[in-house]
């Protein structure tokens, strides 16, 4: 199924960049892309989103498992839409991706960071970014499915 690939691909990609930052970093060194706004800075992240449960290991790696099964179980007898897949295969595709750091490595390869005017955006990664904009599309499709049969 297509949304398995995107899963695959995001997989692939995420682990390729950590990679490169892992083998060509520094933890804490720091590339300008566009200076006061966005940065490769090599970090890494024991705990979720915005650093918060740091060191809680096992409730991520159960939370992960019972996500993973959930969207396969729904990739394969419920979706019903395309979007709705498309949104699976990246909130899939995201959660596998830091999934395979915390199993590998004990703690998640963050990069990516942000800056905007006087703010410092928490530091991500190619994974963070799929689950976002799978959760951002699947509350999209969900609304516009709930739409279309009347129910909003």
């Amino acid at each position: 199924m297509i949304y398995y690939l995107i899963a695959l691909i995001v997989i692939a990609i995420d682990q390729v960049t950590k990679w490169l930052i892992v083998t060509n970093m520094k933890i804490g060194e720091q590339i300008p892309l566009i200076e006061n706004l966005l940065y490769i800075t090599s970090h890494r992240n024991k705990g979720a989103a915005f650093g918060i449960l740091q060191g809680q290991m096992g409730l991520f790696f159960v939370i992960t498992i019972f996500v993973v099964v959930g969207i396969v179980y729904y990739l394969q007898k419920q979706v019903k839409y395309v979007g709705t897949g498309i949104a699976f295969g990246l909130i899939l595709g995201g959660a596998l991706g830091n999934f395979i750091d915390r199993l590998f490595r004990g703690e998640v390869v963050d990069f990516i960071d942000v800056k905007i005017i006087n703010y410092d955006f928490p530091i991500f990664n190619v994974a963070d970014s799929s689950l976002v904009i799978g959760v951002i599309l699947l509350m999209l499709f969900t609304f516009k499915e709930e739409q279309a049969k009347g129910e909003v």
